[in-house]
This record gives C-alpha cells, sequence and structure tokens, in this order.
C-alpha cells in the first residue's frame, strides 16, 4: 500500500486503481469522483481566495435512499470523545463529520440533539435549523435539514428517532442568513441539495461563513438549504471507502488559532457517520 499524502488530505492508492480528487475546475463546474453507489466525492477550488491555504472545499455528496445516517455521541454511555478518525474507525463509518458545536462539558451539544433514546440536549435553542435522519415512516424524506421558519417542526419532530440543532446557513429560500463580519476560521457543514442529496462539507481555509455561504450559493451544487456545525481546529472530515481515504481538519480561527499550522484531528464529542444500507 503506497499512500501519498499533501498537508492537508491523503489519497489512497490500492492494488493499482487510482483515485485522484479533481480540484482544476473551474467556478461553474465541479467534477465528481464516484467512490460507490451513490457517494462521490470532490475538491471545489473556491473563485474567492483565502487568506490562508489552497482554497479548496472537499464535498462528499450522499443518497440517502443507499446509506444510512448515524449519530455518536461522547455522552452516551460508555463512551467517550476521539477524533474523527476514531469515530469512523472504531464504528466502522464510511464518513464522518461533527454533529455541531458542544458546551464546556466537552459533550453536550449546544441546540437539541437526540438519538433514539438517547437524549444529549433535551432543550431547543433559537437556531433555525436541525438536521432530522433515521424516519419513522415514509411520509418524510429519509435525511432533511428541517428550517423551522418554513416548516412545521412540531409535526417533523415526531417524523425522525435522529435529530442535531445547529446554526441556518442558508434557507428554505436560498438565501444567504449570515450576517457579514471580519472574523474568518476553517469549518464544516452539512447541506441538503435540491434533489435531496446529503453533503459533507469542509474548507480547511478559513472564510468569513458570510463569503464561504455565497461561494457555495454560487457553486453548481444545486444547493436547497445548510446548516453550520464547526469552524477551527475542531472542523473534522474523514472518509475511508473503496480504497479511497481522506483526512482533512480545520485550523484557522479568528482570535483562538491564527495560523495555519494544525496537521492533527482534535478529539471531538458528537459525530454524524454513514454506513451503506444492507439491501
Amino acid at each position: 500500500m503506497n499512500i501519498v499524502k499533501n498537508r492537508y488530505y491523503i489519497v489512497t492508492f490500492i492494488l493499482g486503481f487510482t483515485y485522484t480528487l479533481f480540484s482544476q475546475q473551474n467556478s461553474n463546474h465541479i467534477q465528481w469522483q464516484k467512490i460507490d453507489e451513490g457517494l462521490f466525492l470532490s475538491e471545489y477550488l473556491a473563485p474567492k481566495k483565502s487568506i490562508l491555504g489552497d482554497h479548496k472545499i472537499t464535498i462528499l455528496k450522499i443518497n440517502p435512499s443507499r446509506y444510512d445516517f448515524n449519530l455518536f455521541s461522547a455522552k452516551k454511555k460508555e463512551e467517550h470523545t476521539r477524533t474523527a478518525k476514531e469515530w469512523g474507525n472504531q464504528k466502522k463509518q464510511i464518513a464522518i463529520i461533527n454533529a455541531g458545536m458542544y458546551r464546556m462539558d466537552h459533550a453536550t451539544n449546544l441546540g437539541y440533539m437526540k438519538d433514539y433514546n438517547f437524549i444529549n440536549n433535551p432543550n431547543e435553542n433559537k437556531d433555525n435549523t436541525i438536521v432530522a435522519f433515521n424516519r419513522k415512516d415514509n411520509s418524510v424524506p429519509e435525511f432533511q435539514i428541517i428550517d423551522r421558519t418554513c416548516q412545521n417542526w412540531e409535526v417533523l419532530k415526531n417524523k425522525y428517532n435522529s435529530f442535531t440543532q445547529s446554526i441556518r446557513m442558508v434557507d428554505c429560500n436560498q438565501k444567504n442568513r449570515w450576517s457579514r463580519q471580519s472574523k474568518k476560521w476553517s469549518m464544516v457543514v452539512i447541506g441538503k441539495d435540491e434533489e435531496g442529496n446529503a453533503l459533507f462539507i469542509i474548507s480547511r481555509s478559513p472564510y468569513t461563513v458570510h463569503d464561504f455561504i455565497n461561494i457555495l450559493l454560487q457553486a453548481p451544487l444545486k444547493l436547497y438549504n445548510l446548516m453550520y456545525l464547526e469552524g477551527g481546529p475542531e472542523a473534522s472530515f474523514y472518509l475511508n471507502h473503496n480504497n479511497t481515504v481522506v483526512e482533512k481538519m480545520g485550523s484557522y480561527e479568528t482570535g483562538f488559532n491564527e495560523n495555519d499550522k494544525n496537521t492533527v484531528f482534535w478529539e471531538i464529542p458528537n459525530v454524524i457517520g454513514i454506513t451503506k444500507k444492507e439491501n
């Protein structure tokens, strides 16, 4: 096994099969690399340059009809914090991202978080987006990002088994909901496109959130809505499937870690993973 590395991601070559991340593309085109049925990977070269790094945005597109979404928490009995890579390998997940920001106890999500009978945080905050998956019946999509300003949350909260709440970035009318500010950071976010695919998205290169949203809205993603998950060194993305391994972690955060030097995953308490559905 030969492993080819650059500073920010790893692509693995096994048994002669070569998987490369296509990044030399214009802002009107995204080239998707098929990892498996219903699973596609790309590195989108952002048209707006960052103050640091390569301004590449890693995007994993996931068809929810082919993959299950799984919520893991260090707050569950006999669990503990792990890096994204450790969560992925130990829980046998294809891909892992942060499930949201957390409190000082390094366990409790800032917003509502529930997974079947387990409740990480029973309290809803003022944030208007909630990722929902593991549906109870087929009257709703298998995965969605609920926008409480244009959907009936009181009905939908009884339609799924798994939820995590965080900050709305793009609303159900495809509008940028983040005000302009000067602070910048690496970030990981979760989106849904117009076809119902889930999007795991990470940028190590720091941007203001407002600018990052505009970059994604202008990209050919057919983005429907978008929710913020985490920023700075804690931002994590890990993929290990069909001979392709990608490890991406954040670094820069205004007022906290103003450099591009972090090259290791930080331990995080709550993550979303995916596994292939059984036929």
